[in-house]
């Protein structure tokens, strides 16, 4: 099953892309019917996934490229545990949602949608795979959608912000494929159940240090980290809006994920020997992102520079090295992309009203959009960490896992929640609550089904995280024992 949900979306993208133009309609309904496919998957192996039993589950092994004079062999070796696990149906939700909100496309939608679906396949990839090979090879294939989705559809200065991105993107991936060269040769192997066994990397071309590096500045940039993070604020206000959540949901916990994947599992002497170092530039991250996010003056681009700050308390807490900083750390990556994704879809639809994204201008919008007013405001107050909803928990966890070894720099992040009620509460202020417009007074509500749909899924999964986190916490927790046991 995990093959077929992997690849069903690239299926489903040929088929969207072959359809002749007096069916282009079809697109869309095609594009969310492969999605619920893929997301009712995700749910049947969430649900199936034995969480006394072995570590990787539903594993699908194949013999890809070998040699007899070669050292090593590659296969093709998908599989998913307690930490890739819930990543995997955060993407098929996400996807859904995008497909949803995306259904008033009306450029070239064939094309939209199959680089949609084709976008779905290589995250659920990354997620999935357990040979360095074919995690490279999906780690790269999102280059290929995003850059079409972003410049093609896309504002602004989209061709710049697509460029970037990707130009970016693979001055990471040329680190990272040294990195993993480096460990497959030296180990002999590429399978990362077999990496995370092995003892101190002694025999390779390149220090263990130098190795840890290059993985980190990859994976640094997809975080982002500071000061790796400049394509970021660009690539989402420039996306449009269904490209944006998957982004900000998905794309950006690739990193993360390939921290504690690669670099924690596989390096864990040099991340021991990292982790003040880590843990500084993640305070960094934090405090810089929330400063820079008051300052801004467009919608996307202040939730834009909320991810930077967020994203860093990943960092923070994968810094601790504990059971409880790492869970804390992969909760943080779950939580966030619900929660941003709900925030952009937001933004989405006052773009789609009002056509502007510029602070000053809007006003007073409550009285004309009380439902996305409402929403948007949930959202706001899950990202700033009100109890009860889904940011405060993997905030927490963090903070606890991480004050024992490295008091001053929690202290610093807890800074980063205080700032990040004042951005977001005045955001709500400014946006919604001001004095009422009279340039707005022809605007509608958000009634759509295809936008209360998601919006609505998005905000009963933030109060259930929020509420009952063991739905998810359990799970992740299960998934960095190992490599817990491994840094202790």
């Amino acid at each position: 099953m995990l093959s077929f949900m992997t690849f069903f979306p690239l299926a489903g993208a040929v088929a969207v892309a072959l359809l002749p133009r007096a069916r282009e309609a079809w697109a869309r309904w095609l594009a969310l019917a492969v999605s619920l496919v893929v997301l009712a998957c995700a749910l049947a192996l969430f649900a199936a996934y034995d969480r006394d039993g072995a570590q990787f589950q539903f594993v699908d092994a194949h013999t890809w490229i070998s040699s007899e004079v070669a050292p090593f062999t590659v296969r093709y070796l998908l599989g998913v545990d307690g930490l890739s696990l819930p990543l995997v149906v955060l993407t098929a939700f996400l996807a859904t949602v995008a497909v949803l909100v995306s259904w008033n496309i009306e450029l070239r939608p064939r094309e939209y949608f199959a680089w949609l679906l084709v976008l779905e396949t290589s995250l659920l990839g990354v997620f999935s795979s357990l040979d360095l090979v074919l995690f490279f090879l999906f780690f790269e294939l999102e280059l290929l959608p995003m850059y079409f989705l972003i410049s093609i559809w896309g504002t602004g200065r989209r061709v710049y912000s697509a460029w970037k991105y990707v130009l970016f993107t693979f001055f990471g991936s040329a680190f990272m494929l040294v990195g993993i060269l480096a460990l497959g040769f030296a180990a002999g192997t590429f399978d990362m159940r077999e990496l995370q066994e092995m003892g101190p990397l002694r025999e390779a071309v390149v220090p263990a240090a130098v190795i840890f590096a290059f993985l980190m500045v990859a994976f640094g940039i997809k975080l982002p980290v500071v000061p790796l993070h400049t394509w970021l604020p660009d690539a989402h206000t420039d996306a449009p809006t269904a490209v944006s959540v998957i982004l900000a949901g998905v794309l950006l916990k690739m990193g993360g994920y390939g921290i504690l994947r690669l670099c924690f599992s596989i390096l864990p002497d040099v991340a021991r020997d990292a982790s003040l170092f880590l843990a500084a530039f993640a305070a960094l991250s934090i405090l810089y992102g929330a400063l820079v996010t008051l300052m801004q003056q467009d919608l996307k681009r202040l939730i834009a520079y909320s991810s930077v700050s967020h994203m860093g308390y990943v960092l923070l807490g994968a810094s601790a090295l504990g059971t409880v900083g790492l869970t804390g750390a992969a909760m943080q990556m779950f939580t966030h992309g619900l929660i941003t994704g709900l925030l952009f879809v937001m933004v989405g639809l006052v773009y789609d009203r009002t056509h502007t994204r510029a602070i000053p201008e809007l006003s007073g919008l409550a009285h004309r959009m009380p439902y996305v007013a409402t929403v948007m405001a949930i959202a706001g107050l899950a990202s700033l960490g009100l109890p009860s909803l889904a940011g405060f928990v993997s905030e927490m966890t963090v903070f606890l896992g991480t004050f024992p070894q490295h008091q001053l720099l929690t202290v610093l992040g807890v800074m980063g929640v205080l700032l990040a009620a004042g951005y977001i509460l005045w955001m709500v202020q400014r946006v919604f609550w001001g004095e009422p417009s009279p340039r707005w007074q022809g605007i509608g509500d958000a009634v759509a089904w295809w936008e209360r749909v998601p919006t609505l899924a998005l905000v009963a999964v933030i109060l259930l995280v929020g509420i009952y986190p063991a739905v998810v916490m359990d799970l992740f927790e299960r998934g960095v024992l190992p490599i817990a046991s491994r840094l202790g």
